[in-house]
């Protein structure tokens, strides 16, 4: 089973999804894998996503700028094994395009589609040379855009019923 962009056990329409393996590395001592590991594949998802835009860290370098994560919220509803495939979902769910933005995750096990993991992380856009909040590039305020009216609506109705989002 793969779970795709249009499944109807999204929290929002239209993530961007990246799908992944768990692998033994990635397993703690009780058989699970460790919760690092959701927050490394949140940060991979992340940059998959950027990256799908036509978007690289060369650029960020050489644009001066980058996205720091100033909080992070996450919610973990499940489990998984090695070998389980997992599909990494990511919104951006909220942003001003000028300085800050949010992304949303949803992780689900693609055997039988359960949500196993949400998060959710608060960025503000950074000059890499000094460490301090900058306006956005054209390429980041692109990337970070304003959500869609449909997404938007989406995100204040999951925020009102979700716990994580609020």
């Amino acid at each position: 089973m793969s779970l795709a962009p249009d499944d109807p056990g999204w929290d929002l329409p239209a993530p961007f999804v990246r799908r992944h393996i768990v692998g033994p590395e990635e397993i703690d001592d009780f058989g699970h894998a460790n919760n690092t590991a959701y927050l490394r594949w949140a940060d991979e998802t992340g940059w998959a996503h950027w990256e799908a835009d036509g978007l690289t860290r060369q650029g960020c370098r050489d644009a001066d700028r980058g996205m720091a994560i100033t909080r992070t919220i996450a919610d973990y509803s499940g489990h998984l094994r090695a070998g389980d495939a997992i599909a990494c979902a990511v919104w951006i769910a909220r942003s001003d395009a000028k300085l800050r933005a949010e992304r949303w995750y949803q992780f689900r096990r693609e055997a039988d589609g359960v949500t196993v993991f949400r998060a959710r992380t608060m960025l503000v856009s950074f000059q890499l040379s000094t460490g301090r909040p900058a306006r956005m590039t054209a390429d980041f305020a692109a990337h970070y855009a304003r959500p869609s009216p449909e997404l938007a609506a989406a995100a204040e109705a999951a925020g009102a019923r979700l716990d994580i989002w609020r």
